[in-house]
């Protein structure tokens, strides 16, 4: 039985990709289902639309009181019968409703190890900055489940990555990204397998 994961990304979706990508040749044992977005801009809507996923644009624009946003998302993650979240560069908090229904089956990725370098602010290109400005010699990718506290839920899966003394921010970024696009994929079919049990990872 394949699992059904819906997505909710703000910006390019490039591990959202991987995960659909991941699907399509058989690898992941899931259907992507849904994907929404804060940005009616994102590429994460182009790509959904493309593979003929259905693609929702859900936002403080089009629901200004924080309460029926996070009723909107809960509610179409639920008519899609979502078992599983991905969140794929979401920039923004889930509300209350949706992490209660959800509780123990949001997954999160992260661009470094972490409880390192993990918070409010730490994303993107900042993350790799903040590595390469602490000297580290390694780096890596985090996926953990999402709770209140920002990349504070427990850590699922991870894999190193070297920082290397020539490393800008960039090149960083890149080579990480590279590891999270394996990890994302190889993750959820563990937990399709029940290799990986969600339910041992609860708080």
């Amino acid at each position: 039985m394949k699992i059904k994961i819906g997505f909710l990304a703000s910006h390019g979706g490039s591990n959202m990709q991987a995960i659909i990508d991941a699907a399509k040749t058989g690898t992941l044992h899931a259907n992507p289902v849904v994907v929404i977005s804060n940005n009616s801009d994102s590429t994460a809507l182009e790509r959904a639309r493309k593979e003929g996923i259905p693609a929702f644009y859900l936002s403080a624009k089009t629901h200004p009181e924080p309460d029926r946003l996070d009723q909107a998302i809960l509610d179409t993650l639920i008519s899609h019968h979502v078992d599983i979240i991905a969140l794929a560069g979401y920039m923004k908090k889930l509300g209350p409703k949706t992490l209660s229904h959800f509780r123990g089956r949001i997954l999160n990725i992260h661009p470094a190890l972490l409880p390192k370098h993990g918070g409010k602010g730490m994303y993107g290109i900042h993350v790799h900055e903040a590595v390469i400005a602490a000297h580290e010699k390694e780096s890596g990718v985090t996926i953990h489940l999402v709770t209140e506290e920002y990349d504070r839920g427990p850590i699922i899966a991870q894999v190193r990555v070297p920082v290397e003394p020539v490393d800008t921010p960039a090149i960083l970024a890149a080579r990480v990204l590279v590891e999270e696009h394996k990890l994302y994929p190889a993750t959820l079919q563990r937990i399709v397998t029940g290799e990986i049990n969600l339910d041992n990872y609860r708080k």
